[in-house]
């Protein structure tokens, strides 16, 4: 009789919680609200190219969902509010013309600068659930990396050298993470191969034959990667330095000599053909100062004892009238002044001289 009644009571308690399970099951229904799913959590951007921020939600209603997209900060910053894929409020200035909703929920941005990198946070509420569905997407933008390569002060190297370095340059790229290769294999720290603590710099310290090699670096980021061409690192022996130093001189002073007898007959040709233009030179003033010498006339003895006559045969502008009788001339054997050719004077003594 006792396990009848008890049994009976716990069925009429049962009973009585019925209704309260039933009610609690209808109101777990809508509490499930708006669930959303993205693919992806990491999105890896390139500078002026396209992103999308994938999502999908699902809710019992069927009302337009209210889209809220929000670039999270120090104070979040809202990139686009909408109801379905209509955009609602005013955009911000640097979002203009580079966002795009879908109906999914899903966000587009074109254009992509550096300054979008961050995470984003989406919220997706409709009416009649009784919570709003959140997720959260991170994004990263780079510039490409641009193909490197690899300095060297030289590209030759004299054994046991206290330190030799190589350096991986790049003129593009961010976030970048360089690798080293010696003849296409990684090379790691050790006790002579000195990496840099961002890997950049490769110091090979107390070069040894074995280092002769070729040497390469990679640089990658999230969305690129490039190599550059290997370059051949030789290493010298102390003892072939010698032989190289002493063959250059030879071949020095092979050169310098060479040279020299090239050149000092060029400036004994030179010196030579400024002397005969010196001589021909002389020899044309000469034949120019010939005629103007010939030209002047040969004074005789009474030109001599009166300059006025020398005057006279000068003044080319002023000649004295022929009509007064010419003097008798002088003989052949009379010497005149050296220079001149004898002529006849013009001069006319007067009468005085004649009374004479």
């Amino acid at each position: 009789m006792k396990r009848e009644r008890g049994a009976l009571s716990r069925a009429s308690r049962a009973l009585r919680l019925a209704p309260f399970v039933y009610l609690l099951l209808i109101q777990t229904d809508p509490l499930e609200g708006v669930n959303i799913t993205s693919p992806v959590r990491l999105i890896h951007g390139t500078v002026g190219k396209s992103a999308l921020l994938s999502v999908q939600y699902s809710s019992t209603s069927s009302d337009k969902p209210v889209v809220k997209w929000q670039l999270k900060r120090d104070k979040p910053v809202t990139v686009v509010q909408s109801i379905g894929t209509e955009i609602i409020g005013t955009l911000r200035p640097d979002y203009r013309d580079r966002i795009r909703l879908f109906e999914n929920g899903s966000l587009l941005l074109s254009d992509l600068q550096l300054a979008d990198e961050g995470t984003y946070e989406v919220e997706i509420s409709i009416t009649d659930d009784t919570f709003t569905g959140e997720k959260t997407i991170n994004l990263t933008v780079d510039v490409p990396i641009s193909r490197p390569q690899v300095l060297v002060a030289s590209t030759t190297v004299l054994e046991l050298s206290e330190a030799f370095t190589l350096n991986c340059s790049h003129e593009n790229g961010t976030k970048p993470s360089y690798t080293w290769l010696k003849d296409g294999k990684p090379l790691l720290n050790d006790s002579r191969m000195l990496l840099s603590p961002d890997q950049k710099v490769l110091t090979i310290t107390r070069v040894l034959m074995e280092d002769d090699d070729l040497y390469s670096c990679v640089v990658e980021n999230p969305i690129s990667q490039g190599r550059s061409l290997p370059i051949k690192i030789t290493v010298y022996r102390r003892s072939s330095l010698y032989i190289i130093l002493s063959t250059g001189g030879i071949f020095l002073l092979v050169t310098l000599v060479t040279v020299c007898a090239c050149w000092k007959p060029s400036k004994r040709k030179q010196k030579k053909l400024e002397k005969q233009n010196s001589l021909e030179y002389m020899d044309q003033n000469d034949d120019r100062l010939k005629p103007e010498a010939d030209t002047l006339p040969r004074s005789g003895e009474q030109e001599r004892k009166n300059p006025m006559a020398l005057y006279i045969l000068k003044d080319k502008d002023s000649p004295e009238p022929e009509e007064n009788p010419a003097p008798e001339p002088r003989s052949a054997t009379e010497p005149g002044p050296p220079g001149y050719s004898e002529v006849k004077s013009t001069y006319s003594p007067g009468p005085e001289i004649q009374t004479k």
